[in-house]
């Protein structure tokens, strides 16, 4: 019993670890949005190779976990649940890496403030990342109240995103001479949004860990 404790053991700090890499790529991209900092893009991408190295390491104690332990009830379904949240962990991962790329390749000059405030881009950002950061703490406390109200939050996110969709409609029906820029601030949002629901991901996967419970394809 004592040797899978520390098997477990070892297996959350590996695990802590991805969280603190995504948590640092996810925190910069938007910096790096936010001030259209070139050379902070540069830095995340270069980090992505090192997110991934840590995915494929995290897996690979999962499935040795699985194979020479057979675990069953709780244990089961916390390593089940670190493979899971590892996976969305490095999606998000992925976007924040997109973002970083939009600002280095694509994004030839600040967004426009006005666009900007009616887009409610701070709003997403802020809003996806304290969903993140309450992630963190759900799995660390087993809070399964706590992912609850994370997949509520996921709701207004996709809210805003819908309505951001319909301001760059309107900005480049009056902006044609936009259409390009608008078209790569698109796919940003639409990364950021993302990055809610693969968080929203993460917290059923927390409740499946905490509570035995399937919250996948229900209504909040």
């Amino acid at each position: 019993m004592k040797h899978i404790e520390n098997e477990i053991k070892i297996l959350k700090n590996h695990h802590i670890e991805m969280w603190n890499l995504v948590q640092g790529q996810l925190i910069k991209s938007y910096e790096a949005l936010r001030k259209s900092d070139k050379t902070l893009a540069r830095e995340i991408i270069a980090k992505e190779r090192v997110v991934n190295a840590q995915e494929l390491l995290v897996d690979h104690y999962c499935e040795s976990f699985i194979a020479l332990f057979s675990p069953v009830a709780l244990d089961f379904r916390f390593v089940i649940s670190i493979f899971k949240i590892t996976n969305n962990l490095e999606r998000i991962a992925d976007f924040a890496e997109n973002i970083a790329l939009f600002v280095l390749y694509d994004q030839t000059k600040p967004i426009d403030k006005v666009l900007y405030e009616k887009l409610r881009l701070e709003e997403m950002m802020r809003l996806t990342e304290g969903m993140f950061l309450s992630a963190r703490t759900a799995l660390i406390n087993e809070d399964s109240h706590l992912c609850g109200e994370i997949l509520k939050t996921d709701n207004q996110v996709d809210n805003l995103y819908g309505n951001a969709i319909e301001s760059l409609a309107e900005y480049v029906a009056e902006n044609p001479e936009e259409a390009l820029e608008v078209l790569h601030l698109n796919s940003v949002i639409r990364r950021i949004e993302r990055i809610g629901d693969r968080t929203g991901n993460i917290a059923e996967d927390i409740v499946f860990f905490v509570e035995a419970e399937e919250l996948r394809h229900q209504k909040f």
